[in-house]
């Protein structure tokens, strides 16, 4: 391909809203152009790119025995109320109800519901299981706030897959095959990825793997033990139990009159303690029944945790009127003395001694308060964030990394199928709901993951099984037909050897066309000029070395093939102990 016939249109101009590595350069590179906040225009140096990792995968999903399908963007409303996801996805989901036509559709942010309503309609019997679908499709969530470019947009690029099992030992296979070809999918793109538990979120679900790729620009964290052991995603990262605070004797209880003061942060500076020796009351509402726990001062409730420990319950933060009704005073001064209530306690809270609290009363704390003997903890668990210091399961200090998700993927069990009734005759003629799988991978995530784990200040550094091109030929004084005509026989030569070579051919300075070639991130780079050729050589880079190889001309057809069919690099990778074979929870 010749430069001065292509379309890449790069730009010395940074956006304002460019505020990650990946975003600046994918701008700069011609990669992709924002038509709308969170909606943009792949160009095709990007469109390149997208289309390499779409193969990668379908390559590999089709290896693992899934079959490819597409299915619509635009679905009815009534999937999704079936499934009980439309309550829960509340914003995010994109309807359409400017037009009666277009009353009770959505544009899909997944496609659980429409796959299983075409699975439950041609799927009778075990004869027809397993059975693993998979599509590429484009994406829609209504995101309050799109940043980051492609990272976090309102349209985005997927692989989502499915699989459909007759029992438990049918989708522990179906998840190890899938686990093992994203391991693959993500190794090809040479991504430094690292596998880690995690939760399932509005698809529910057990049993969950994220694949993450550590970057500062990450919204995600990952927390994983400092003995390799142990690797979850923030929200589902367990702890290891605190030891007893070791201190004096047991106080008394003191009422304090603390007016106006309810915050943490308030009534610590007041008191002249640290938060860490004050517990926290977070009042919720379940099922239509108050949930009350407790964390140290200087800890977050985990809601997730907490909703599993408390039964798989729903839970949204009480109203004012709620925790007045609890605890007979205003919001900020709850405790945990005499609530009349459920209470689950972090196993932090069951440790402490001489603790502040709220007083139940409005505008009192209470001191001097110790578990056990001023309140009964019935139920003490982990439903708490882990923070710096805190220690994995096996004592191994936890250590906290900022991150992106590239893919995911969970056990579903039943929990779809039987709430949309999609079932199946077993060997003995009994119905059964199908047990199910769910994997996804976001396209457009992987290419922003690969740009931050690989640029420098000049500019992308591509792997090179997804790079746009393999190689660059920068043609130096372009007018003289000697330096033209050796630069494009080369590009015949390799194009023919199967080898994606991108031409530059522009009459411009040498300078430019070099960071040009940075900032585009082709991985090898051949300079051929007049001074070259008169001595005999052209000059071999690769993307990330700043050694140049001036090889002699006849060899450079050999030496850059060598280099583009080179094992490319693949960053390092941690892969977490599978939790692919656990039981699942709840009956699914």
């Amino acid at each position: 391909m010749l430069w001065t016939k292509y379309f890449i249109p790069t730009s010395r101009h940074v956006p304002a809203d460019a505020t990650v590595p990946s975003h600046r350069l994918m701008i700069r590179a011609g990669l992709i152009r924002q038509v709308a906040a969170g909606a943009y225009t792949y160009l095709p140096l990007g469109y390149r790119v997208l289309r390499k990792v779409e193969q990668i995968i379908r390559e590999e999903m089709n290896a693992a025995g899934a079959i490819e399908l597409h299915m619509p963007a635009m679905q009815p409303i009534g999937l999704w109320e079936e499934s009980g996801r439309a309550e829960a996805m509340g914003e995010t989901l994109v309807r359409l109800p400017d037009k009666p036509f277009r009353k009770g559709i959505v544009l899909g942010p997944a496609h659980e519901e429409i796959i299983i309503d075409t699975v439950r309609t041609f799927v009778s019997g075990y004869k027809q299981l397993p059975l693993t679908l998979y599509q590429m499709q484009t994406k829609f969530r209504d995101e309050a706030r799109p940043k980051s470019g492609v990272l976090r947009p309102r349209e985005f690029h997927t692989k989502d897959g499915y699989s459909f099992d007759a029992d438990k030992d049918g989708l522990d296979a179906s998840c190890e095959r899938m686990y093992q070809a994203y391991c693959r999918v993500f190794e090809r793109c040479g991504l430094p990825y690292i596998v880690v538990e995690a939760e399932s979120g509005t698809i529910s679900g057990d049993a969950s793997h994220e694949f993450m790729v550590g970057t500062e620009a990450g919204e995600d964290y990952l927390v994983r033990s400092e003995d390799g052991a142990y690797a979850a995603n923030l929200e589902r990262a367990a702890i290891a139990p605190l030891p007893e605070e070791p201190g004096a004797a047991l106080a008394e209880i003191e009422e304090v009159h603390t007016p106006g003061l309810s915050t943490i942060e308030q009534v610590s500076g007041f008191l002249k303690c640290q938060p860490r020796d004050m517990i926290k009351t977070i009042i919720y509402e379940s099922e239509d029944r108050p949930l009350v726990a407790l964390v140290r001062g200087d800890h977050e409730v985990n809601e997730t945790k907490l909703a599993r420990v408390a039964g798989g319950v729903s839970l949204t933060m009480a109203s004012p009127a709620t925790i007045e009704k609890v605890t007979g005073a205003d919001v900020g001064f709850a405790g945990p003395i005499g609530l009349k209530a459920r209470v689950i306690a972090d196993q932090a809270v069951s440790v402490m001694h001489n603790a502040v609290t709220g007083a139940n009363k409005t505008d009192y704390h209470l001191t001097g308060v110790n578990p056990g003997r001023d309140f009964e903890v019935r139920q003490v668990a982990d439903i708490r964030y882990a923070v710096e210091g805190d220690e994995s399961p096996s004592g191994s200090s936890l250590i906290f990394e900022k991150c992106i998700k590239v893919g995911h993927l969970f056990k579903l069990g039943t929990k779809y199928s039987e709430a949309m009734k999609a079932t199946f005759l077993d060997k003995h003629g009994s119905s059964k709901p199908i047990i199910m799988g769910c994997y996804g991978i976001g396209l457009n995530r992987i290419m922003v993951a690969a740009i931050e784990a690989f640029h420098d200040e000049n500019g992308i550094c591509w792997p090179l099984n997804i790079a746009p091109y393999h190689v660059v030929i920068v043609a130096l004084d372009v007018r003289d037909s000697e330096v033209i005509g050796t630069a494009r026989k080369l590009h015949d030569d390799l194009e023919a050897a199967g080898i994606e070579v991108l031409l530059d051919d522009r009459d411009a300075r040498p300078g430019f066309k070099f960071k040009d070639a940075d900032l585009i991130g082709i991985p090898i780079r051949v300079v051929i000029g007049k001074r070259g050729l008169n001595e005999g050589i052209a000059e071999v880079k690769r993307r990330e070395e700043k050694d140049i190889r001036k090889t002699p001309l006849a060899d450079v057809f050999s030496v850059v093939r060598a280099l583009a069919n080179a094992p490319q690099h693949q960053g390092s990778f941690f892969r977490v102990p599978k939790v692919l074979d656990r039981e699942m929870e709840n009956g699914e």
